[in-house]
């Protein structure tokens, strides 16, 4: 008997080739949108990543706002928004305007991860004097926060002895769904606790999961948000119209990600050519062989099975792929036609 398909979501860094600025980058995710918005997936989130060559979605309020309007009905979300990174009120009036613009359509997905480097992260933190320096260490205080204020009765606050309404949003009729995002027990914990809808970070390592998903599970305690607990997994997917293709295609990020366990140069992705004239020693090459093991690599029919496979592994009904697919030498520079390919075949 076969698994059956899960709904499908998409996870975007918004990568920047060697060939592309970001302008182009930001243009191709705008059209991967809307082809995952034609096809039919359930949602399209975008990460938040600072100070890196290769990814682009330095600002996810933003890159939503873009990409909504650029869209008809899909979801459109964080994957996440590293909220020690940032004051919550600014949070909750961000996304509460993107609610208002988009009811219905918009995830808050938070996360509790630096998503750079220590010096980026110290300047985006403490350089303004806008977010406390134990911002990490209260991020449950500062979720209760987020989700307070954009309540439309809003939160009351107590300043000199008297306590003051505030609100994110002066009238609002509707909020967004909010998810914690997590790639250890800890947000499964606070998730569960809060009876909120957690994701964890299966494409990151694909270690730890059902840990993680079993702990979740079974300390969820209902909330009236959400009766029952809420999940789903992301994998890194590439895929062609035939498996050989669709591993030269998911080289570049294979190299990428070697660089970043490893310590090496992280530089804008590389295009498939370049990537198949980088010699690897073979320590480095096992590891990268390691990693393609834990992603989907393959044709349509193949691809599929294994995102039906992992869905009923881990007991889940959605299943958000990042596309991982590379490009050729000559790919217009405001285009991701292979990921653009990933999306639709898996949909077809």
């Amino acid at each position: 008997m076969t698994d059956a398909m899960p709904a499908l979501s998409v996870l975007d860094l918004v990568p920047v080739r060697t060939d592309q600025t970001s302008a182009d980058a930001i243009t191709a995710s705008r059209h991967l949108a809307q082809v995952a918005d034609a096809a039919g997936y359930r949602r399209y989130w975008l990460a938040e990543h600072h100070n890196m060559s290769a990814i682009a979605s330095t600002n996810p309020p933003l890159l939503i706002a873009m990409l909504a309007a650029a869209t008809e009905r899909i979801r459109v979300g964080s994957g996440g928004v590293m909220l020690p990174n940032h004051a919550p009120l600014v949070v909750a009036e961000q996304f509460a305007l993107l609610e208002a613009a988009y009811p219905g359509r918009i995830d808050l997905g938070l996360g509790r991860a630096p998503g750079t480097d220590p010096v980026t992260s110290y300047a985006l933190r403490y350089g303004g004097g806008g977010v406390s320096e134990d911002a990490a260490e209260r991020f449950a205080e500062h979720v209760d926060n987020v989700r307070a204020m954009m309540d439309p009765a809003g939160v009351g606050v107590s300043v000199g002895g008297q306590t003051h309404a505030l609100r994110a949003t002066p009238a609002a009729t509707s909020t967004p769904d909010v998810w914690l995002l997590g790639s250890s027990d800890f947000s499964a914990r606070l998730a569960a606790r809060n009876g909120m809808p957690y994701v964890f970070a299966h494409h990151f390592s694909g270690q730890g999961t059902a840990e993680a998903l079993d702990l979740y599970r079974s300390q969820f305690v209902p909330s009236p948000e959400l009766a029952e607990p809420r999940t789903f997994l992301t994998v890194n997917v590439s895929v062609a119209r035939d498996a050989d293709e669709a591993a030269r295609l998911a080289r570049p990020q294979l190299l990428a990600m070697l660089a970043l366990r490893t310590g090496g140069r992280l530089g804008p992705q590389l295009l498939v050519e370049e990537a198949e004239k980088a010699e690897l020693p073979a320590a480095h090459a096992d590891l990268v062989d390691a990693m393609a093991r834990r992603w989907v690599i393959g044709d349509p029919a193949s691809a599929r099975a294994q995102l039906a496979e992992l869905a009923a592994t881990y007991g889940v009904d959605e299943v958000m792929v990042h596309p991982v697919t590379g490009a050729w030498t000559g790919t217009e520079t405001d285009r991701a036609p292979a990921r653009e390919e990933t999306l639709s075949l898996l949909a077809a």
